[in-house]
Formats: structure tokens, C-alpha cells, sequence
């Protein structure tokens, strides 16, 4: 943390030396809920909410962007989230990236590149400032595993085809990224499953992990940390990450991407694990007629970790999916989105039952007062079958509902 304050510090300097343009952005996120639900995931429960049971009322999200331009191409972008419940106060850094980006050539192409603490470009959801989601309240399965467990330290390298200059109605962009600090990934999706929330960890944020049989003593699981923490180097391999993406005028944008952060599963560093995770995602977001939107993603790989003798202590397949339609009429909008989600378990390890499969439904309904105040109300329901409950004393099969107000204001 001390050497990202010190670059931020640094690069505020650097842009008042060289007369850079700054820009600030974020959201302020109150909310008022009223949950049917157990403990939730982020106190290393095995609810499927941020919120607990009962009613709470939270700072849901308290984000700001920090930018400085300059005349170059170059760019730098510091992104804090804090949050505030019954249960915790957190406030830090998620993202922290220089980013530079060329003029087009003669011939339609431009390269652009990103080092630094960023997300890798996955969801289709989280596209407001300081990662919230534009038109629900929680974000789906998909993009709340992301938040909280995918994150790089890296580069990437994108180069794009515009179709302006070259007679054609889409750009077409390939991109690449190398990282690290990554290698945890996929113990928080093994042990808490899929979950519907807002939360993002910070980057120097570590997650509860719910007090299952395995992590007893005389069990093979019991020397991990009673807390995950995603975003560690543990054997200084660099992960990958590729994507392509086409975005057509006036139309939508297709996304393909394949992930690997190549961890070696059989090694451990102070009760954290590597964990050999990858996955392909795909994503499409289309404008229909009658001002419809239409968003879809899905998401499918496995994650692998071993004992130090390199036997399977977790091996486990993955994949999640949704559709959603969002309309707006003038100062409304409304969002119906569907989803479904499973976790299959291929190891033996006793005491440590991974498998799930669960469906979801969320419905939201948002009022734009004036262009930075917008006030939601929001209805989540989730279906969904975890052998592990047991471990606790809870339902296997449980069903989970939610209704939210929001208050958001957006600063431009």
C-alpha cells in the first residue's frame, strides 16, 4: 500500500510539472435492505448476498476515479472503494494503472497499452465509474466472482482495427495481458460458491472462508489460512490473459477472452495455496428494437489445487451464465436478468464438498432524478443446492430473497 500512495503522490507531481488535466469521478451508494438469507459470503458464510439476515442499512459503495491526462496519449487512473456495514469498515485501493493510447494511423490502426492493478476486460455489467453497475444494483454471479477474486498485476497490449477507416461498420481489437500476483484465485468460488453482490475486494483485502470440515485438525485441508487473500505472487509464474473484441456502430459489442494465471496448485506460503485457475468468457451486449438492451455472458473453466505431494486436494469444474433485458422510457428504467450457476466437484478430499448449482433472478426498477441522482429499488431471488451447508448445520437446498433501495448519486 505504501509504494501505491508514493506512485499516486508521484504521478500528481509529474502532472502539475507538466501541466496534465485532471478529472474526478465515483458514486456514493446508500442502501436500505431487507434479506431472507444465512450468513452472508463475506463473513465467510454461506449466504448468497453481501447483506446478512434481516434488515440493514449500509454504505454500499463509496468509489472515486482519480485521472490525469496528458497531451500524449498517456494516462494515469487511481481507483479507492470503501464500503460500510453493521459488520466491517473498508476503504482502499482496487485499481492503479498508467495507460497510453496512440493517434490512428493512415490505415485505421492504433495500438493502445495498461500497466499497473486492474481488472482484465470481462464483464458487461460493471461499466460506471469506480467498477459499479449501471442498471442493476448487485451484479450478477459472473462479474461478483470477478470483483472479488480477478485482478492483475500487469500489462496488456490491445491493438485495434477501426472500421471508419477502413469501410467497414465494426473495430475489431485483439489484446493481450501478462500478470501476476493472482495465484490464489479460485479458492473464495471453491469454498463460498457463486454469490450475487456489489462487493469488490480491495487490493490489499483478504476474504473469510467459511469454516467447513476439511479445515479441521487431522484433515487435509488444515493448514489454510482462515482467510483467502487472491491477489499474492507464489511462484513467480506469469499468467495470461487474451481477448477479442468487436464492436459494431450503433449496434453492440462481442467479447471472447480466455484467462490462465497458470499457478502451480501444489504450493503453499504462510496457509495460502496456488491454484491453478482458467476459464473462457464470452459476452455480448445488443441494442433491439423498441430501445431494448440486451446483455449476455457466460463463463466456463476449472481450477486445480494439491498437497504438497502434488495429489488433488481440490479439482474442481466451473461455469455461470445470464441474459438480461433493460429498457428505459425517459427518466425510468427496468432490468430483468436471468441466470444460472454450478460448481462440480472432481477430487475425494473428505470433508470438503464443493459441488453446487443454483439458479437466480434479478428484477430492478430505477428512477433518474436529475443526471447524477438516481434512486432503485431492486428484488433478488436466489435457488440454489450446496452439499457443504451440512459442515454448518444448514439447508443444502436453500432459497434466498432480497429487496433493495438505493440511493445513488454519480459525480461527473
Amino acid at each position: 500500500m505504501l509504494k501505491i500512495l508514493v506512485t499516486v503522490f508521484l504521478l500528481f507531481n509529474i502532472g502539475i510539472a507538466y501541466s496534465a488535466e485532471y478529472t474526478l469521478h465515483g458514486v456514493l451508494d446508500i442502501r436500505a435492505t431487507s434479506a431472507k438469507t444465512i450468513d452472508s459470503y463475506v463473513d465467510g458464510g454461506y449466504g448468497k448476498f453481501t447483506s446478512h439476515n434481516g434488515k440493514n442499512l449500509s454504505l454500499a459503495q463509496a468509489g472515486a476515479e482519480v485521472a490525469i491526462d496528458w497531451d500524449v496519449g498517456i494516462s494515469a487512473h487511481i481507483v479507492v472503494n470503501a464500503y460500510s456495514d453493521e459488520n466491517e469498515d473498508l476503504i482502499g485501493i482496487t485499481e492503479a494503472f498508467l495507460k497510453y493510447r496512440s493517434l490512428p494511423n493512415n490505415h485505421g490502426y492504433r495500438w493502445q497499452s495498461k500497466t499497473g492493478i486492474f481488472y482484465p476486460e470481462i464483464s458487461l455489467e460493471n461499466n460506471a465509474f469506480a467498477w459499479a453497475s449501471r442498471n442493476t444494483l448487485n451484479s450478477s454471479a459472473i462479474n461478483t466472482w470477478i470483483g472479488e477474486e480477478i485482478r492483475v498485476l500487469g500489462s496488456e497490449l490491445a491493438f485495434t482495427r477501426l472500421g471508419k477507416l477502413n469501410q467497414t461498420n465494426f473495430d475489431l481489437t485483439l489484446a493481450a495481458t501478462v500478470f501476476a500476483n493472482n495465484d490464489p484465485a479460485g479458492a473464495l468460488l471453491a469454498w463460498h460458491g457463486w454469490n450475487i453482490g456489489n462487493r469488490q475486494n480491495l487490493w490489499t483485502d483478504s476474504r473469510a472462508i467459511p469454516d467447513f470440515r476439511g479445515r479441521r485438525p487431522g484433515y487435509d485441508l488444515s493448514a489454510q489460512a482462515a482467510k483467502s487473500d487472491p491477489f499474492l505472487e507464489l511462484d513467480d509464474h506469469l499468467g495470461l490473459h487474451i481477448k477479442s473484441k468487436i464492436r459494431f456502430h450503433e449496434k453492440g459489442r462481442l467479447l471472447i477472452g480466455y484467462y490462465d494465471n497458470q499457478a502451480t496448485p501444489y504450493i503453499r506460503e504462510d496457509g495460502q495455496y496456488g491454484w491453478h485457475t482458467r476459464f473462457t468468457h464470452v459476452g455480448l451486449s445488443w441494442h433491439l428494437p423498441y430501445a431494448i438492451e440486451l446483455s449476455s455472458q457466460y463463463l466456463s473453466g476449472d481450477t486445480l489445487m494439491q498437497s504438497p505431494q502434488k495429489m488433488d486436494a481440490v479439482n474442481n469444474d466451473y461455469a455461470s451464465g445470464y441474459v438480461a433485458l433493460s429498457k428505459r422510457i425517459r427518466r425510468h428504467r427496468v432490468t430483468l436478468r436471468l441466470e444460472e450457476f454450478s460448481i462440480t466437484d472432481n477430487d475425494q478430499t473428505i470433508g470438503d464438498n464443493n459441488n453446487e448449482y443454483g439458479k437466480s433472478l434479478t428484477t430492478n426498477y430505477t428512477y433518474r432524478y436529475s443526471k447524477p441522482w438516481l434512486f432503485s429499488i431492486e428484488y433478488n431471488w436466489v435457488n440454489s443446492s450446496r452439499p457443504a451447508r451440512m459442515y454448518t448445520k444448514q439447508r443444502i437446498s436453500l432459497v434466498e430473497r432480497q429487496w433493495q433501495i438505493a440511493a445513488r448519486y454519480f459525480f461527473l
